[in-house]
């Protein structure tokens, strides 16, 4: 039989918890339950909020629709309101005047990329502050300076109105140094920076082992 929160019992109805306790007494596991508001075929809202959260975890930056709804039985209502609050605490978040002020700051923001399988392209968008307007993932793949086409880099600053950036990529193999085509896509997007007058700050190459900054090496 599926439960939705109404038929669970009192002690596990996390709606009740929060008007008991307070929405911080919540788990994880039970913010997605309020949201979710019921389970699916198979699945109680616990036990689907479970599944949930475990994804989460393991890959909140990079989270999407298609990932959400790869959970056997969670269906595009519910995937649809996740991501929806997903992308509002995300946006809510990095307004909170989190400022970067070195390759150290970026990087803190870059890591969760490291162990990633697949190259990551990723952008930090920053106001004249250098306060974090935005964080977006644009290019998934192998990167090189074909892929990378600063019109694409670019696009969210313009719509953001960002005044500077800071750009990194991960290197799946674990080797920190750059390429002939890292060196290439990063003197690319500093003459496109320079022609739209908003600054590129760093470019970061991210592993397991830490970064490298093109900013503190003077390859900028």
């Amino acid at each position: 039989m599926i439960k939705s929160i109404k038929e669970l019992g009192n002690f596990d109805k996390p709606r009740e918890k929060l008007l008991d306790k307070g929405v911080s007494a919540l788990k994880d596991y039970e913010l997605i339950a309020v949201m979710l508001g019921s389970g699916v075929k198979g699945k109680d809202v616990l036990k689907l909020s479970k599944e949930i959260e475990k994804l989460l975890k393991e890959s909140f930056d990079t989270i999407d629709l298609q990932k959400l709804l790869d959970i056997k039985g969670l269906g595009l209502a519910k995937a649809a309101i996740l991501m929806s609050a997903i992308e509002l605490s995300k946006r809510y978040l990095l307004k909170q005047h989190k400022t970067i002020s070195n390759a150290f700051d970026a990087y803190e923001e870059f890591k969760s990329i490291a162990d990633k399988r697949q190259e990551y392209f990723v952008a930090l968008y920053l106001d004249g502050a250098k306060r974090i307007l935005e964080k977006r993932v644009l290019f998934i793949g192998t990167i090189d300076k074909s892929i990378v086409h600063p019109r694409e880099v670019f696009a969210p600053a313009i719509e953001l109105r960002a005044a500077s950036l800071i750009v990194a990529h991960n290197h799946p193999s674990g080797q920190l140094h750059p390429s002939q085509s890292d060196l290439a896509i990063t003197q690319k997007l500093a003459q496109s920076a320079e022609i739209l007058g908003i600054e590129l700050l760093d470019h970061l190459i991210i592993t397991k082992e830490g970064y490298f900054s093109f900013e503190e090496e003077n390859l900028m």
